[in-house]
């Protein structure tokens, strides 16, 4: 795994930009790769007169292919690459600051951009490409964070680091389910990939429907309130397909036993109602522009909150809030418009299943690990 971060700060430009603003800018370019793909987290601070809606522009000079993005509408053709606002972070006042981010294919080695230019006036910087290192493959060890372990829990009803089980199936506070119809998908437990200690949860996902496979913890959380809080450490292998899937099962009293569900859809994070289909954000163009991909190759902590009293949801990827995936009460359109109007009775999990449930097309393989549930908010 490779970390490059890029800064450039503009100076001394005295010409005027497209949209009238003097020249003035930051660009702060994170760059996680791995053999033959890469995440960039990117920030654009405006350091001249405040934008209404903004355009970032850069080139890439290796083999960099974009092939999704969140909190930003981003294309590429050929090596040039546009990046406009989602709307809703267009305004940027002098020192505000937007953050978006983009998923896509590429080769070791492949160099940082060094061109930022914000509506159409360059970033400055010296025009020294940044120094990088050569991406490797995905590692099969911790990254150099301090992850929480089970024992950082708390009172959690559900605090499961995998370290408990002797595998190679799930045993104890974990059994193997297929809640609909198995088929070749399977959960085992794993020592040679972990987020903390030496042991996960695996799932080898299979596409199609009847090749549900789950990790079912067996402990009751009819009582957990009246917020109930959920993170997790998972790490998968394949982009979140455009067709529909699941990685999180929660059986769901107010639907009579049928799930609540979080997965993806059209290459972003979505919750999922079973009993009417209804889905958060809306599959619209806006909507899935306000999810987020799931990052491959690295763990990544997922956090949600279930209001048990209201129909509130709330969903955190690493410590940022993903904006489509909020349900407050009061309908907002493309995001939770379509999934107000279903029902105004508040969920009340009863369960959690890890694994992976495909609609049509979708294989993955999934790793979970440092898991709780609560009624206080765990950390990542």
């Amino acid at each position: 795994m490779a970390l490059t971060t890029l800064a450039l700060l503009a100076s001394g430009f005295t010409a005027m930009s497209a949209s009238g603003a003097e020249p003035g800018c930051r660009v702060d370019y994170t760059v996680n790769g791995w053999a033959d793909g890469y995440t960039a987290q990117i920030k654009v601070t405006n350091l001249g007169p405040a934008l209404d809606g903004w355009r970032l522009t850069w080139t890439y000079t290796g083999d960099q292919q974009v092939t999704s993005a969140w909190n930003a509408t981003v294309t590429q053709t050929g090596r040039s690459v546009v990046a406009v606002d989602a709307g809703w972070n267009g305004a940027l006042a002098t020192g505000g600051s937007a953050d978006f981010g983009l998923q896509g294919t590429s080769r070791p080695a492949d160099p940082a951009p060094a061109d930022f230019a914000l509506d159409g006036v360059p970033c400055g910087g010296d025009g020294t490409p940044p120094q990088t290192t050569p991406p490797t493959d995905p590692p099969t060890t911790p990254p150099s964070t301090d992850p929480p372990t089970g024992a950082d829990c708390g009172d959690a009803v559900i605090c499961s680091d995998f370290e408990d089980q002797t595998g190679p199936a799930p045993s104890g506070a974990w059994r193997f389910a297929a809640p609909d119809c198995e088929g070749t998908g399977t959960a085992a437990v794993d020592t040679a990939v972990a987020h903390s200690g030496s042991r996960s949860l695996r799932i080898d996902g299979r596409a199609g429907y009847c090749n549900h496979a789950f990790a079912a913890a067996t402990a009751d959380l009819s009582s957990v309130g009246p917020v109930m809080y959920v993170r997790m450490w998972v790490r998968h292998t394949t982009a979140l397909p455009d067709a529909h899937v699941t990685f999180v099962s929660l059986p769901d009293a107010s639907q009579g036993g049928r799930s609540l569900r979080v997965g993806g859809q059209n290459g972003a994070l979505q919750w999922n109602r079973e009993s009417d289909d209804a889905t958060l954000p809306a599959q619209s163009p806006a909507g899935v522009a306000l999810s987020r991909p799931l990052p491959t190759g690295s763990w990544q902590c997922l956090r949600f909150a279930i209001d048990t009293t209201a129909p509130g949801l709330d969903t955190w990827l690493g410590d940022d809030p993903v904006p489509g995936l909020h349900a407050d009460g009061v309908p907002t359109q493309d995001v939770d418009q379509q999934w107000l109007s279903g029902t105004t009775t508040p969920p009340r999990p009863t369960a959690l299943r890890l694994g992976w449930e495909s609609y049509g097309t979708g294989d993955d393989t999934v790793w979970f690990d440092d898991v709780a549930v609560g009624s206080a908010p765990p950390a990542c």
